[in-house]
């Protein structure tokens, strides 16, 4: 039995062809090669390119690298229609465009409450207060003189896949699941802050506020706070960006993204916590019953298939590589299962690259595609046993009236011709 792979024998296939079967005469015997045959010469490389006669631009023309001409198609992308105002949006993460576990600092989801707060770090304040035994103000300078720590982890928004809870609605993945990213973050321990004013023992409850226009704040549970979270000032090597909370953000792992108040000026302890209007009405999992679910954190497992999808149609029969990216707020995730057929058969993906508590993973099936339909589907598994439920499962125990925490499993039917689109079995 031959362990030769298909790349090796996709590489052999192009390399015969560039060479014009030369030996082939030889190799085939008596038996003569019609001119009708031969493989038609490539001047893509047979000839010599532009980029090969000129010189290019040298290193100071470029002083903050961006991504080539040909690469200005991956982009965020919002939906106009989704909010009154771009002020108050969201734009989505291109998923499908890419690899790895790391997510471009320049294309990480936007969710804005009263648009971007452009500040200046010199200016910047953090203040600690309510039920502490030393309120305190810290500069920017102040915080980076403290015990720095670098994390990877996922960010999800509560709504990522919200408009999928009544049947399929848009057809990508990047519209479908693109309110998430995963990037490394750097900064100081939320404890570190914390015990520097020192918490009384009646504190339970922190209040995050932001120094956007929209005064955004958002209630932490102390255990919460004193476990893993942090307070970023970069991500990716870098300054955040200021779409994702420049020059001070919240970091609050495996949890809702709308509880990661950006731009952080304040936080209050307290023995309760804040009932603001939106904690209370907007950011609930309305159910069947009327009732609704409050302070909902966790992002439970969830996955979906990347590629293909309505985005990254098939484009060559023969061997294909399927893509995807999973992720848990609960903990690390263990296993992906994959099905081409609609939940009938289901092998076990391949995970590659860092597995990382709270953090996404990519996951891989290598694949032989001659042309038929397939019905393709992905399902996690964590480190804590739970496993991605089917959206029916969801609907059974939640209804339909939330918007909130769908990690329902995504269904993509890749017809004959290669084109996917989003579908609905369950």
């Amino acid at each position: 039995m031959s362990d030769t792979s298909s790349a090796d024998i996709l590489n052999r296939r192009r390399f015969l062809g560039a060479a014009g079967l030369a030996g082939a005469g030889a190799v085939l015997g008596a038996r003569p090669v019609k001119a009708d045959d031969a493989p038609k010469p490539d001047p893509l490389i047979t000839e010599v390119q532009d980029w090969n006669r000129y010189l290019g631009d040298g290193v100071a023309k470029r002083p903050y690298g961006m991504p080539s001409k040909f690469e200005k198609h991956v982009i965020r992308r919002d939906v106009s229609w989704l909010t009154a105002a771009p002020e108050s949006s969201v734009s989505f993460t291109p998923l499908h465009e890419l690899d790895g576990i790391i997510t471009p600092s320049g294309l990480c989801f936007e969710r804005h409450h009263a648009g971007i707060a452009e500040i200046n770090p010199a200016d910047h304040r953090l203040m600690i207060n309510g039920l502490v035994d030393r309120p305190l103000v810290f500069t920017m300078d102040d915080l980076r003189r403290m015990p720095r720590v670098n994390k990877i982890h996922f960010l999800e928004c509560a709504a990522n896949s919200g408009m999928e809870w009544r049947g399929a609605q848009l057809n990508g993945c990047q519209f479908t699941h693109g309110m998430i990213h995963s990037v490394m973050y750097t900064g100081v321990m939320l404890k570190t802050v914390l015990d520097e004013a020192g918490l009384k023992p009646n504190a339970k409850w922190l209040m995050l506020e932001g120094a956007d226009a929209s005064g955004m704040n958002r209630s932490l549970p102390i255990e919460k706070a004193l476990d893993d979270c942090m307070l970023a000032f970069g991500m990716n090597g870098e300054a955040l960006r200021p779409e994702q909370g420049y020059p001070l953000r919240a970091v609050i792992p495996g949890w809702e993204g709308n509880i990661w108040v950006k731009w952080l000026r304040r936080i209050e302890a307290g023995d309760k916590p804040w009932q603001t209007r939106e904690e209370t009405s907007k950011y609930t999992d309305l159910l069947a019953n009327g009732r609704a679910r409050w302070h909902t954190f966790v992002m439970d497992a969830k996955s979906v298939v990347t590629n293909p999808s309505p985005q990254a149609p098939l484009r060559h029969k023969g061997p294909n590589v399927l893509a995807g990216f999973a992720w848990s707020g609960r903990g690390s995730v263990k296993r992906v299962d994959v099905t081409l057929d609609g939940g009938r058969n289901w092998r076990t993906a391949r995970i590659d690259g860092p597995v990382l508590d709270k953090s996404l993973v990519r996951f891989y099936v290598d694949f032989d595609w001659n042309g038929q339909e397939m019905m393709i589907q992905s399902r996690a598994m964590d480190s804590t046993g739970y496993v991605q439920p089917t959206k029916d499962e969801l609907r059974k125990v939640r209804g339909v009236n939330s918007i909130y925490h769908n990690n329902g499993i995504q269904t993509w039917l890749v017809r004959a011709t290669g084109e996917a689109e989003n579908v609905e079995i369950g």
